[in-house]
């Protein structure tokens, strides 16, 4: 039998700490202390080399319970739709438009921050309304 393992979910991108910050809002992560000896991750990239400022960052679950997020610069742009979104859980149990009404409320909170809504797909037989949105890079995500 094998053991579960522990997993990070790693984006590309071309601003790291906007898109870190960004993903901290909308799901109550918070970056993780800068390293040991600065007091600020400014501080901490004014000791890197100059290719390397910026090139990361990262968010966590305060409660330890969730996946870690890594946010990695590249050079290229995106281009297509993701193979790979998440699904933020914010209608969980919720049916019809009560449903509805708890994901376009957290559409706007998302919208504020500046996220892009993208399309509510109404719900059908077998799944309920979930709402299409894009981060503040265009990466697609699901308020579920």
């Amino acid at each position: 039998m094998s053991s579960i393992k522990q997993f990070q979910v790693t984006f590309d991108c071309a601003d790291p700490w906007r898109v870190a910050r960004f993903w901290c809002e909308v799901l109550g992560y918070v970056l993780p202390p800068p390293p040991e000896g600065f007091a600020t991750w400014g501080e901490a990239e004014r000791e890197m080399p100059p290719e390397q400022r910026g090139a990361w960052a990262a968010c966590t679950d305060p409660s330890g319970a969730g996946p870690r997020l890594f946010f990695q610069r590249v050079p290229e742009g995106k281009v297509v739709k993701n193979r790979v979104h998440l699904d933020v859980r914010v209608g969980t149990g919720l049916v019809g438009e009560e449903r509805v009404a708890v994901l376009e409320a957290e559409c706007e909170r998302l919208v504020a921050l500046g996220a892009v809504r993208l399309w509510l797909l109404p719900a059908d037989d077998v799944d309920e309304s979930c709402l299409v949105m894009q981060d503040v890079e265009g990466n697609e995500f699901c308020l579920d």
